[in-house]
């Protein structure tokens, strides 16, 4: 019986399996097995053993079932698993585990189990800003409304818009190539993180291992690594999904049938059960709804830092439900902001008739500026410029008609500068060369990604 919707209905199957309970128990078995091998490299262990030891492993399955039902008898989880492989191996498993302590095998694991689903979050993360990237070059020069407090502001284009979100996802790549440094490593340091129960030869062990997995190891450790490095991760990840859902909110505002700038594209879908016209923008409402479970991880995850001494257990229970947990739910986020991303549909018609609703005041900065460089003052021609507008409003007049008619104004500007002035086109700044500066910062932190 499934009572988690990460089973069955959020996550991809690939991130599913990191965290199965199969591969988990796989790894843990491959961090005993790199041990051994260090056991016997550093003159720890006799000859022989590793072998012995590495041909029974690799002929045998434990099954998860056998944990749990040892564990019943047991109470510890890693202790489980050796009784299992020593009931298996046989005299093979005789310096099994020497030296280490639970967590030596636990957050190396972690480590393992994370660089794997970092790689696969990372992959999507640039899919996604690949996405983007394409409907900002797409939609570069489309002029639109832009909006500050949820009103009218200065015309931007939809490329500007997409461009932002470029940027920020980019930011999030670089946060989590950034946190993958500090919390990808391995931990192989005994019972308070001392390295005592291999007799000086403890950073040799230590070597072996991490170079057999591929990992750096903590600089230095209690018996547990420092819980820092997990509570930034969630963090990030907790970032990257609000920037997400940035997008998730403005598809579904600017939805709107009295807006309707911007859509979700995915046909087919019902909409509600008893109003037959409705087209909802569930696929980002999902985005909404999940990252508000992620950002709540993220509490969790930092209170984890606090422990006692040189640990306690406070810690384990939360983590086997906050980090996968985490990956799993930015995995669904990534996945269903790439398919809006993928179908998104625009209105560019939505787009002009929305800019032309305020008969010309969103121009109103421009004529401004316009008077001031003519010599009236700034201050002067914001109360000039703001009474004209005040009055287009009450009259329902176009702005260009009311300044056209107001003598105070065209003793500075003639008719053409006036039109220039209220001209959408002519108003949108740096864009361009702003667009091309952000697509360059992405493919470059891409590139270096991916090298």
């Amino acid at each position: 019986m499934s009572l988690c919707p990460l089973e069955f209905r959020y996550g991809s199957n690939d991130m599913r399996a990191i965290f199965s309970r199969e591969n988990i128990i796989k790894k843990m078995v491959e961090v005993e097995l790199r041990l051994y091998k260090a056991l016997e490299e550093c003159g720890i262990v006799p000859k022989g053993y590793y072998e012995a030891f590495s041909k029974c492993v690799g002929s045998i399955t434990v099954r998860p079932g056998e944990v749990d039902k040892r564990e019943e008898v047991l109470g510890h989880d890693v202790v489980a698993l050796l009784s299992i492989l020593t009931d298996y191996c046989g005299d093979a498993s005789r310096f099994l585990h020497y030296g280490a302590t639970s967590n030596d095998v636990i957050d190396t694991v972690w480590g393992l189990l994370i660089r794997d689903a970092l790689g696969l979050i990372k992959k999507k993360l640039v899919s996604s800003i690949r996405l983007l990237m394409g409907l900002t070059r797409e939609y570069r020069d489309l002029i639109m409304v832009g909006r500050t407090h949820g009103q009218h502001a200065l015309p931007i284009t939809l490329g500007f818009k997409l461009a932002n979100y470029v940027y920020e996802l980019t930011r999030s790549l670089e946060r989590l190539v950034d946190v993958e440094s500090r919390v990808v490593r391995g931990k192989m340091a005994g019972a308070v993180g001392t390295m005592a129960g291999w007799r000086g030869k403890g950073l040799c062990v230590e070597s072996v291992v991490m170079r057999e997995l591929n990992l750096r190891p903590h600089e230095i450790t209690t018996q547990v690594v420092p819980r820092d490095g997990f509570a930034e991760l969630v963090s990030v990840i907790a970032i990257l999904a609000s920037q997400i859902e940035r997008f998730g909110v403005e598809v579904r505002e600017l939805m709107r049938p009295e807006i309707l700038e911007l859509a979700e594209g995915v046909g087919g879908r019902v909409g509600s059960s008893t109003m037959p016209h409705k087209a909802n923008p569930v696929e980002c409402e999902k985005i909404s709804g999940l990252t508000r479970v992620l950002r709540g991880l993220v509490v969790p995850a930092i209170e984890d830092i606090v422990l006692w001494h040189e640990r306690d257990l406070s810690n384990s229970s939360a983590e086997r439900l906050l980090i996968p947990h985490t990956f799993m739910l930015i995995d669904e986020i990534l996945d269903t902001f790439n398919e809006v991303l993928s179908n998104l549909k625009v209105y560019p018609e939505s787009m002009i008739k929305n800019l032309k609703l305020s008969k010309g005041a969103i121009m109103s900065e421009s004529l401004m500026l316009k008077l001031t460089d003519k010599g009236l003052s700034r201050y002067e021609a914001h109360r000039v410029v703001r009474e004209l507008v005040a009055k287009a409003l009450r009259s329902g007049s176009e702005l260009i008609d009311v300044v056209l008619n107001e003598p105070e104004v065209l003793k500075y500007l003639s008719v053409d500068e006036v039109r220039e002035a209220l001209d959408y086109s002519r108003y949108l700044g740096n864009y361009n060369e702003l667009i091309e500066r952000t697509l360059k910062y992405a493919e470059e932190v891409i590139k270096s990604v991916s090298t």
